[in-house]
């Protein structure tokens, strides 16, 4: 159905509020807090408190925080968010505790005697229960991290194929580590 009135153009000036509200998602709490745990990780990674560093560390903080706009807010409910990070938290130690297992195998293996029987590499693929792109990126690069595994590809349907250098090193794949991540997510 035509209309006679002129097409409407958008007005930045508008006091309609769509301004205001784009500006309130790049600086809300989600944001502040992403933006407050970058800069403790950069000034405790770094080790360096001169103005450069701190200055470089800022710059960089705020624009991950930028780039990634609201991608790690489950909710505008903060509290949501910061049980999310509590329980990424939580996961962490038991990853340290499985790399350090996966180092052990791949020690024994190199210093096997009969190395060369042992190491059998092979691409196996699993489909994951894992629904969001966070999820699936932290089993990827977890997977990826622990010594023995590399996580070669992930499909957007959560097909993992992945590397293993021998069988026992993706026998467990996806297992524990996918059940934690899920947790972590509330998948």
């Amino acid at each position: 159905m035509p209309t006679d009135s002129p097409p409407q153009h958008h007005n930045p000036s508008r006091p309609d509020g769509s301004s205001r509200r784009r500006m309130s998602s790049v600086f809300n709490v989600t944001n502040l807090f992403v933006f407050l745990i970058l800069m403790i990780l950069w000034v405790v990674f770094s080790g360096r408190f001169d103005g450069f560093h701190l200055v470089m560390g800022l710059l960089s903080s705020a624009l991950v925080t930028a780039m990634s706009g609201d991608l790690m807010s489950t909710s505008s409910q903060p509290h949501r968010l910061f049980g999310l990070w509590l329980r990424l938290a939580g996961y962490v130690p038991w990853l340290l505790y499985q790399i350090f297992l996966a180092n052990l195998h791949v020690m024994a293996l190199v210093f096997h005697p009969q190395m060369r029987e042992r190491i059998d590499p092979k691409i196996i693929t699993f489909d994951s229960r894992l629904k969001s792109d966070w999820a699936r990126m932290l089993f990827a690069n977890s997977i990826t991290l622990t010594p023995g595994t590399i996580t070669v590809d992930v499909t957007v349907w959560g097909r993992f194929s992945v590397h293993c250098i021998d069988e026992a090193s993706g026998r467990s794949l996806p297992g524990k580590m996918e059940t934690k991540i899920a947790n972590i997510f509330r998948e």
